[in-house]
């Protein structure tokens, strides 16, 4: 939740072709700071003029990130097939409330930037019985799948896994594992002013304590069968001391080191929970930027190959964007977009509602 990623992708047909540009946009720190404690704090009370105000402003970064990338490569909207916009989630709750919500009027960015925009891409599935997530895994199979099993790992906030076990999308599952980047950038924000730890370097200052790993690891959702799906309203720093009183009394860099120990514990159970066991794990996301991650994975994980997706072909840093971008296309050409066999869905479905400008 720091950033609105951009991906220009090109598509012959619905078929992926390639990456052709990317973009950036930061949020700004006071929206950052708004969305954070609404999604931390599920039960906060919001008035609707305050809610509309944020969904308004999510909409109008999400637009000018758009309208950015356009502009640097001077591309008109006649240019573009349609904008993939997922927007930003500030609950999910398949299984009790049954929906999920992310914010950014497709509306609003329809008509700014003159692109026909697919938004709301989860409640399709879950209102068919799933999860509304994973919703990359589908494209994880079209990009990457090979005869030989392989899983795909995405380090956002949240670690979702996607096992290939060979070509055939119906063997394909998935889930969310539970936090990746979430603790430890939140950690670093309240402890460093800053909003992630670069490349791991103050995690790799510290000890991982073994009493406040265990502590988190026993929370019973590592151990639920898919599928399943999760968050930030659930893996979040209030979860934490809840699950270890004592958190606070900890070295800072201590508790930041058993963070992201608990992120590659968690992954590599799930990974070697699997049958067959995948023979190369290909990771994406922001926490590939994570060298102490990357090398806690690749310890606890071998003798799997653990290896990110640029050697596969797309940049480990835009794989999440480019699935969108995917699931709009899909959308375009009325083609499901969901796995069943990873959400949970009774039968596939074309996922998101299309905003015309």
């Amino acid at each position: 939740m720091d950033a609105v990623d951009a991906a220009l992708c090109a598509f012959r047909g619905d078929a992926w072709e390639c990456l052709r540009a990317t973009h950036t946009q930061p949020y700004p720190a006071d929206l950052r700071r708004r969305l954070l404690a609404l999604q931390d704090n599920p039960n906060s009370a919001i008035s609707l003029p305050e809610w509309m105000q944020l969904d308004e402003a999510v909409a109008r970064c999400f637009a000018e990130t758009a309208l950015t990338l356009m502009r640097e490569h001077d591309l008109g909207p006649e240019d573009l097939a349609v904008i993939g916009a997922h927007g930003q989630t500030v609950f999910h709750d398949p299984r009790g409330v049954g929906s999920s919500l992310q914010l950014g009027n497709p509306s609003r960015i329809a008509a700014a930037t003159g692109v026909t925009t697919v938004a709301d891409f989860r409640r399709a599935d879950i209102a068919l019985g799933g999860e509304g997530a994973p919703l990359v895994p589908a494209f994880h199979h079209a990009l990457f799948a090979s005869a030989d099993a392989r899983a795909v790992l995405n380090l956002g906030g949240i670690a979702n896994l996607t096992v290939l076990p060979g070509a055939a999308a119906t063997a394909v599952s998935g889930f969310d594992i539970g936090p990746a980047n979430a603790l430890m950038d939140d950690w670093c924000a309240l402890h460093k002013q800053q909003p992630y730890d670069e490349q791991g370097l103050w995690a790799a200052t510290g000890t991982v304590k073994q009493e406040l790993l265990g502590a988190l690891l026993d929370d019973p959702y590592f151990c639920e069968a898919p599928p399943k799906s999760t968050g930030r309203d659930r893996f979040n720093l209030r979860w934490a001391e809840e699950r270890y009183p004592s958190l606070k009394r900890l070295l800072a860099e201590d508790v930041q080191r058993t963070f992201c120990a608990l992120t590659a514990e968690s992954v590599a159970r799930a990974v070697k929970g699997q049958k067959p066991t995948p023979k190369r794990l290909l990771v994406c996301g922001g926490g590939t930027g994570n060298l102490t991650l990357m090398r806690d994975l690749s310890e606890r994980l071998a003798p799997v190959a653990v290896t990110p997706t640029n050697e596969y072909g797309l940049d480990a840093r835009w794989v999440e964007a480019a699935a969108f971008a995917w699931l709009a296309i899909q959308r375009i050409h009325q083609l499901p977009g969901n796995l069943p066999s990873v959400t949970g869905a009774r039968r596939t479905a074309c996922l998101g509602g299309v905003y015309h400008p």
